[in-house]
This record gives structure tokens, sequence and C-alpha cells, in this order.
């Protein structure tokens, strides 16, 4: 069995499964969107759903395919480590940018009303 990271390797994977973050489609329109054929497209979804990464149902002659979150998440957990490193140290340069260059203030001092 192939790895999530072995999946989501290959390119035309992940150009299905970012059009299915936004809604259900059938294979006719992610072939029309992407502009791949037929078996390309239904060879690419057979990988996704048997790993678990989309989910299909039938929608009387058509078949709608939907993400699935599990192998996402597992991603997303794998991930954690590298945003948190990644926070740390762009936190650390904007208060050393904050440092050499302090933000402007925000408040004004009130002028008197000429009369």
């Amino acid at each position: 069995m192939e790895s999530v990271f072995d999946i989501i390797a290959e390119p035309n994977r992940r150009a299905i499964l970012s059009l299915l973050v936004s809604s259900e489609q059938s294979v006719g329109e992610i072939e029309r969107q992407l502009d791949m054929s037929q078996p390309t497209v239904s060879k690419h979804l057979r990988v996704l759903r048997d790993a678990g990464f989309v989910e299909s149902t039938v929608d009387a002659q058509r078949r709608l395919y939907r993400l699935t979150p599990a192998p996402l998440q597992e991603l997303d957990a794998w991930l954690a480590p590298f945003r948190r490193f990644w926070s740390a140290h762009l936190d650390a340069l904007e208060r050393h940018l904050d440092r050499i260059d302090p933000p402007a203030r925000t408040t004004k001092k009130k002028r008197g009303k000429k009369r």
C-alpha cells in the first residue's frame, strides 16, 4: 500500500484533491476542469478512493466524489512540528525587526481648536 506522501506526490492527484476541496465533483467535471482524459481521471480517483482520500456516491447516471478527512488529518499531524518550527522563527524575526525599527506610534497628539 502506498503512503500518504506517495499518493499526494503525483501532481494530477493533488490537482484533483484541490478541486474537491470546494465541492463534490463528477468524473466529467474533473475531466473538463483539469483537461484530463476520462481514463486518467478514473485511474487517479481509484487510487485516491483506495487510499481513503475520497469517497463517492451515485447520483442518477453519475458518480460524485468528495474528500474524506482522515488521510489529510494524518498529513496535517505530520506537518504540525514544521509549522511550529517556522512559526517560532517568524516570531523571532518579527521581534528582531521591531527592535531595529519600532512600529510607528498609533496615538496622535490632539491639537487644540483655533478660534
